[in-house]
C-alpha cells in the first residue's frame, strides 16, 4: 500500500491542468473530432495496463476525462501523480 498525499503535496505535484476533486485528480482533454479521443483513450488504457495503475475514462464527442484514485489505499497517492505525469509526456510526444 502506498501513503495518501495530503492536500498541500498534491497541490505541489499535480502536473499542469490536473485539478484535484475530492479524493480524485482529474484532467479533461479536448479533441477535435471524435475518433481523436478514442485513439488518445486507447492510448492511456495502454499506459494503465503498463503501470497496472487503472484510470477511470470517460469519452464524450469532444474530449476525454481522466479520473484517477488509489482506491485500495483511499485517496491520492504518489502513483495517480506518476500516471498523471505519464499520460502528459505521452500527450505531448
Amino acid at each position: 500500500m502506498a501513503d495518501r498525499l495530503s492536500d498541500a503535496e498534491i497541490d505541489d505535484h499535480l502536473p499542469d491542468n490536473w485539478e484535484q476533486d475530492d479524493d480524485e485528480i482529474v484532467r479533461m482533454y479536448e479533441f477535435d473530432d471524435y475518433l481523436r479521443g478514442v485513439n488518445f483513450a486507447q492510448m492511456v488504457g495502454e499506459i494503465a495496463e503498463a503501470q497496472f495503475h487503472h484510470p477511470e475514462i470517460i469519452i464524450r464527442y469532444s474530449g476525454v476525462e481522466i479520473r484517477l484514485t488509489s482506491h485500495e489505499d483511499g485517496g491520492i497517492t504518489d502513483k495517480d501523480i506518476e500516471m498523471a505525469e505519464l499520460i502528459e509526456s505521452e500527450r505531448n510526444a
